[in-house]
């Protein structure tokens, strides 16, 4: 099929074409971390997805106007072939490419080939989940924030501070971390911080030692916010934090997923139509041997049911009829609510944080 008639298939069905794809190159891990969503670990017979099967979805990506893609895994640097797919990426102009790694495996080599190939729109986005080792190693394993801290600083070592983005993953037991996570970053010259609540999906879905943060936890973060100008003053240039985005202004929600505009392909093959919404019914499987242009073909009827189930959803949500949240809200993500709950039927899982945030911020005011 070509890519005009996909281009006017999706436009007739009033869909989004892909604009930042993630591609996971690898099941396998150094690591088996409590709070994975794909479950990956050390492992033989991980999938691994061939340099050639990336550089055909990456070419048809790009004639459909796709514009970023995220290298992600597993751990990508498993991948043997991870610094030429980089490489590639940036060969075909795609204007943003993201590395998404646990920073523990790059080798001086790695860093500079990496320095070498001078992406300047490379992000490398290592997941650090707190400011100490206690919090960050109950999840990810004994000795992995030593390790991770001593991959951030090579890296800051090679040039690639400014390129860095620490990505923390909000927990009840390390939420109040989340200041000193920034200063942290200061201290190591990396160039972004942010974080995103634990979904109870993948491993998380039934480990004890790890939770969401209770809504009562955010109002220290919030007190804190308001009164220490310095830590304003530092988010402003390096902060992007759900919570303090909530407070600072309410953006209006058009009560829509924009499918399937950041869609998600394992390396089984298997394409979702969000990074967040990994509902088996609406997935595509053998992309690799279907081709990314037929796999998205395929797609457009079970994408425009679920594009269909977004629009009526926050009217057919009795939680949300008298929230006075709503237009900033409309219900919360869908891709986070199938993971939670398996059921798109329901309210976001972060429904009472917000409402907390949002109660604590009308008091202020």
């Amino acid at each position: 099929m070509g890519h005009l008639q996909i281009i006017s298939e999706f436009k007739q069905a009033e869909l989004s074409l892909p604009e930042m794809l993630t591609i996971s190159l690898t099941d396998a891990c150094n690591l088996d971390c409590a709070h994975c969503w794909v479950e990956a670990g050390p492992c033989e017979s991980a999938a691994q997805v061939s340099v050639e099967d990336v550089r055909q979805v990456l070419r048809d990506f790009v004639r459909l106007g796709g514009s970023g893609v995220r290298l992600t895994g597993g751990e990508p640097l498993l991948h043997p072939d991870w610094l030429e797919l980089l490489g590639f990426a940036a060969e075909i102009g795609l204007d943003k490419i993201i590395l998404q790694t646990n920073g523990m495996l790059f080798s001086p080599a790695d860093l500079s080939a990496l320095r070498e190939l001078g992406l300047d729109n490379l992000q490398i986005q290592v997941s650090l989940d707190g400011a100490t080792a206690e919090s960050h190693d109950l999840v990810r394993g004994e000795g992995t924030f030593r390790q991770t801290l001593e991959g951030l600083k090579q890296l800051v070592r090679y040039g690639l501070g400014s390129q860095l983005a620490l990505f923390m993953t909000e927990m009840r037991h390390n939420l109040h971390e989340l200041p000193d996570l920034f200063a942290l970053a200061l201290e190591l010259g990396v160039g972004s911080v942010s974080s995103g609540c634990l979904v109870r999906y993948g491993r998380a879905a039934t480990d004890e030692l790890i939770a969401p943060p209770e809504p009562e936890q955010y109002q220290p973060l919030l007190d804190r916010f308001r009164d220490d100008k310095g830590f304003r003053e530092l988010y402003a240039k390096i902060g992007c934090v759900a919570a303090f985005e909530w407070c600072s202004a309410r953006s209006q929600s058009s009560g829509c997923c924009r499918f399937i505009e950041t869609p998600y392909l394992t390396a089984q093959g298997v394409l979702y139509p969000c990074l967040m919404c990994h509902a088996e019914e609406y997935s595509v499987a053998d992309l690799f041997e279907k081709g990314f242009a037929a796999a998205l073909c395929e797609g457009v009827p079970l994408w425009s049911e679920l594009q269909s189930i977004s629009r009526q959803r926050t009217a057919a949500l009795p939680e949300c009829q008298a929230c006075e949240l709503l237009s900033s809200c409309a219900g919360g993500c869908m891709g986070r609510t199938w993971g939670s709950f398996g059921d798109f039927m329901r309210t976001e899982d972060r429904c009472q944080q917000r409402r907390a945030i949002a109660s604590a911020t009308e008091r202020e005011i």
